[in-house]
């Protein structure tokens, strides 16, 4: 890759304002002043600093977010807050995309990267990835619900929902739930229960595959994965 196309690649600006760095003597390769930008670098094995800095090459990245309500799981948007408005420029360089969607009034997990084929394979019918929430319902849930969800619901527009699993922590006039599913029809989880007469009141995603949501993250708030949650992650779309 040529060494103007990398530091463009990794946000140190246009590549005519990498030019500029370059010849100011500013970009040093395996600690040798390069102002040549049409150099090869292979990000394998040479090392580039930026005024010391080392520079740390990337094509990925991989962001676990807690999504807060009235923020909207797309790219951009003339009228709402997107996801990617929550990211700082260093995380947007990257363009990342929320993988899948959650509702505006929904919380919770919600994984952006850039890795199209990764994000393809998780949502992949075939795939199957179990994904689980957290609910308050308003009605009482029962065991026949349960029973129900696991046999497949018929949605408002006569799609059967393959088989959910509902488990019961609360039952009364406010029941609350977590529900696993695996698939992600249009307000599938307020659709499924609207088909047995509830309604959801809130909703929070708790984990999808083998990723569950970092509790110490603050609504609105991200960290990057680990390197443990990416392998997993990985072995789950089969990236």
């Amino acid at each position: 890759m040529r060494l103007d196309k990398l530091l463009s690649n990794m946000g140190f600006g246009t590549r005519k304002e990498v030019r500029v760095l370059l010849k100011k003597g500013a970009v040093r390769v395996n600690d040798e002043t390069i102002k040549s930008p049409a150099i090869h670098i292979n990000t394998d094995v040479d090392k580039v600093t930026i005024l010391g800095e080392p520079v740390i090459y990337k094509e990925f990245i991989y962001l676990m977010m807690n999504k807060s309500q009235g923020v909207i799981s797309a790219t951009e948007d003339s009228k709402d807050q997107t996801v990617i408005d929550l990211l700082d420029g260093e995380a947007q360089h990257f363009k990342p995309f929320p993988v899948g969607r959650l509702d505006k009034d929904t919380e919770g997990f919600l994984l952006l990267t850039n890795d199209g084929k990764l994000a393809h394979n998780l949502l992949s019918p075939k795939k199957g990835v179990p994904k689980t929430y957290y609910a308050h319902i308003s009605g009482v849930v029962t065991e026949e619900d349960a029973i129900s969800f696991a046999e497949g619901v018929m949605l408002d527009d006569g799609y059967v929902t393959k088989p959910g699993q509902l488990r019961i922590l609360k039952s009364a006039e406010l029941s609350e739930i977590e529900l696993t599913i695996t698939e992600g029809k249009f307000h599938q989880v307020k659709r499924m229960f609207e088909a047995v007469d509830k309604k959801v009141v809130y909703l929070k995603r708790l984990s999808m595959g083998p990723l569950v949501l970092d509790e110490e993250i603050a609504l609105g708030e991200y960290r990057e994965l680990t390197t443990e949650e990416l392998d997993l992650l990985i072995e789950t779309s089969g990236a």
